[in-house]
């Protein structure tokens, strides 16, 4: 199963970059292949500087060895090892009208101290952050995300939709990074899905992952944008990185496996402000973002 899913993982790697240059049509992805001392190592992509795209990466990684004390912990296991696989995808649009948005999608195997698979599970999901709020933008991501859901189980999108709108909230901020989309973690073999069952989701879920993004940036790129504009996306950026260095389990996990900073940090975007109680004003657009990132929403029924 791990061989056969990182090398769908690298297909779907090649497939991304490659329509993300078409629309960016200016920058290219640079390529960094790097190797884990303990095991493993991983494709990094950057693209950078674009017409459209300031920053973003599309990272496949392969990973294994011994399972660190605190993740062994976190586990509740004792002496185990382990095996990950996942692509890991982040883009920074430089217009403010155009949202950030990540996905990722990942298999994990872990085994006993003779070295037997005592477990192993899939996981993943997308979802979009906006600056400025364009209602039928987010229609079609969830409808997207809806449609590949209901092709396996009726039940998912909405239970997967939820866990999104729980899993990233700025608790500290009591309000959600982004509109949300899928979330979905710890997909084992049950009475109703095998393990296939679940390769079968999870990679219908990556295969529809352009098809819920570049026709939002396709219909969106070309409009006007101020400074004041650009301010905000900044302000809006700070909250992103505030969620990814404090809560995210990706991030957590990748440092705590001694993993590569320079991936694991990727998902940055290059120009943040944190403006002090910066509040905007009533009734503006700005102001509306924040009225819906404070409840979640239902985009499609």
């Amino acid at each position: 199963m791990k061989d056969k899913f990182y090398a769908y993982l690298q297909n779907l790697q090649d497939t991304i970059t490659t329509s993300l240059e078409a629309v960016d049509t200016k920058a290219k992805f640079k390529e960094d292949l790097w190797k884990r001392p303990e095991g493993g190592g991983g494709r990094t992509r950057v693209i950078e500087k674009g017409a459209v795209f300031e920053k973003g990466g599309v990272n496949t990684s392969s990973v294994y060895g011994k399972l660190p004390d605190t993740m062994q912990q976190y586990f509740g296991v004792e002496d185990a090892d382990f095996y990950a696989c996942g692509l890991s995808l982040v883009l920074h649009p430089k217009s403010p009208m155009l949202p950030t948005v990540h996905a990722n999608w990942r298999y994990f195997e872990m085994y006993n101290s003779q070295g037997h698979l005592v477990d192993s599970w899939f996981g993943g999901g997308q979802d979009l952050t906006p600056y400025y709020l364009f209602e039928e933008d987010a229609i079609h991501f969830h409808s997207v995300c809806k449609t590949a859901c209901d092709k396996h189980d009726l039940t998912f999108y909405p239970k997967f939709k939820e866990k999104c709108d729980n899993y990233f909230w700025n608790t500290h901020r009591n309000e959600a990074r982004g509109i949300g989309g899928l979330f979905f973690d710890y997909c084992k073999t049950s009475e109703k899905m095998t393990m296939a069952h679940w390769y079968d989701f999870t990679t219908e879920i990556g295969n529809s992952f352009l098809e819920s993004y570049l026709p939002i940036i396709e219909k969106r790129k070309a409009i006007a944008y101020t400074q004041a504009h650009r301010n905000w996306q900044e302000i809006r950026r700070g909250r992103y990185v505030e969620f990814n260095l404090v809560h995210d389990k990706g991030t957590l996990f990748g440092l705590k496996t001694n993993g590569r900073i320079e991936s694991i940090l990727m998902s940055l975007p290059p120009h943040v402000q944190w403006t002090y109680n910066h509040t905007p004003k009533k009734g503006s657009e700005e102001a509306k973002l924040l009225s819906i990132l404070k409840q979640p929403k239902q985009w499609v029924v």
